[in-house]
């Protein structure tokens, strides 16, 4: 959505952190959370480039929110010889992206519309066993009568089968390359 907005495509892509999401405990981990707290801490606190904390999907045991564990340096000066340097970091000054505005949508008209002008939209789904494990690409279906939502992923865009006409949604997940489609 920030590129969308900034609209200059000679300008190189923004990519915020969403490690620092887990790592700040922003309302989301791998073990699920609540992408309202997500949009909170966007909004208040700001999130940096993802050069500053690289995506590692996993959770830390403890709250690592400090500067130095959000943006951080290890590589100059150079280690002098015969030593080790693992506490020779420090933290740098990194840009904070903002969210202005967040809101709910329902409905696949209003989801269609939200892509077609702002961009992705996140979206809770319930991510099955099934899902997890079996899915390798191609369109998902999965009926559940009382779906839980468990799970957030990006939509970016949406279509119709030529052959069948049956709709759906083109997602990006959060599970690395060695799921779906990878």
């Amino acid at each position: 959505r920030f590129n969308i907005m900034l609209g200059d495509l000679s300008m190189t892509p923004v990519a915020l952190s969403a490690q620092v999401i887990v790592n700040c405990q922003a309302g989301g981990d791998c073990n699920g959370g609540d992408p309202a707290d997500v949009y909170t801490f966007a909004s208040e606190q700001g999130i940096p480039h993802s050069s500053c904390e690289q995506y590692t999907a996993t959770n830390l045991k403890k709250d690592h929110c400090e500067d130095i564990d959000i943006c951080r340096d290890c590589t100059w000066p150079p280690c002098p010889v015969n030593e080790t340097c693992i506490d020779k970091c420090w933290a740098v000054d990194y840009k904070k992206y903002y969210v202005s505005d967040y809101y709910s949508l329902d409905g696949a008209e209003h989801m269609k519309a939200e892509l077609f002008k702002n961009g992705p939209i996140s979206c809770g789904i319930q991510a099955t066993n099934n899902f997890e494990k079996n899915y390798t690409g191609g369109i998902y279906k999965e009926y559940i009568q009382y779906p839980m939502l468990n799970h957030e992923i990006a939509v970016v865009g949406y279509g119709a089968d030529a052959e069948t006409g049956e709709e759906y949604w083109i997602g990006r997940n959060s599970w690395r390359t060695y799921w779906g489609e990878g």
